[in-house]
């Protein structure tokens, strides 16, 4: 990806970071969408406190999630306004994370190894999605799990904004299946599998009519 790609993809979130809670599953305001949101959640994560890197973390409404669940949660973004309302949303809620200003394909987290990886509607955006999951896999410790939640969207921007010039020469620009992301991962993980989602309404606040899954994958 080009330097100014890069800085306009940065742009575009920092901007829309103020109002990206408004939408449904992404603020998480309503109850029967957190509790979805939660019951998901706490049926990929492992069973016992552990410690999760949300990657893309946005305002982190997911991380908040985990963290109330007991996990031990590092959030990385690449826009600042995003991380500044996440660091606030765990606070007015008394929990505790960690968050920091990176990107997502390389998070800046050192020789630290996690329980489990989560990422939420991020690989379309990535110039080389197929190098970052390899590189994920490197931040999990043996028997961590990979937890991508992903689809094939009707609108590319996800904000309700048009999105960024020259994204469509992005790899997956507009969301990748569920078979493309599988056919990618299988080779790097000992177990698979797709839990879809489309269905699933409280999830996402409205019904929807386009692929959303999680790829569950442990290594």
């Amino acid at each position: 990806m080009t330097e100014p790609l890069t800085a306009a993809i940065t742009g575009y979130w920092d901007a829309a970071a103020g109002e990206f809670d408004a939408e449904p599953d992404h603020g998480l305001r309503a109850e029967h969408t957190r509790a979805a949101w939660d019951r998901r959640l706490r049926s990929w994560a492992p069973a016992d406190p552990a410690d999760i890197l949300d990657v893309g973390c946005g305002t982190g409404s997911l991380s908040a999630l985990l963290a109330a669940a007991g996990h031990r949660v590092t959030g990385v973004d690449l826009t600042p306004r995003m991380i500044e309302q996440a660091e606030t949303k765990l606070a007015a809620a008394g929990l505790t994370g960690r968050f920091l200003v990176g990107d997502a394909v390389s998070p800046p987290v050192g020789e630290e190894r996690f329980g489990m990886l989560l990422s939420r509607h991020l690989v379309w955006t990535l110039p080389d999605p197929q190098a970052a999951l390899r590189h994920w896999i490197t931040l999990l410790r043996p028997s961590g799990r990979l937890v991508l939640v992903e689809g094939r969207w009707r609108e590319s921007g996800q904000t309700g904004h048009p999105y960024v010039a020259g994204a469509d020469a992005l790899p997956w620009s507009g969301g990748v299946t569920a078979e493309a992301l599988a056919a990618a991962v299988r080779p790097l993980v000992t177990d698979l599998r797709i839990e879809p989602l489309s269905d699933d309404t409280d999830l996402w606040g409205h019904p929807v009519d386009d692929e959303r899954y999680a790829l569950i994958a442990d290594v």
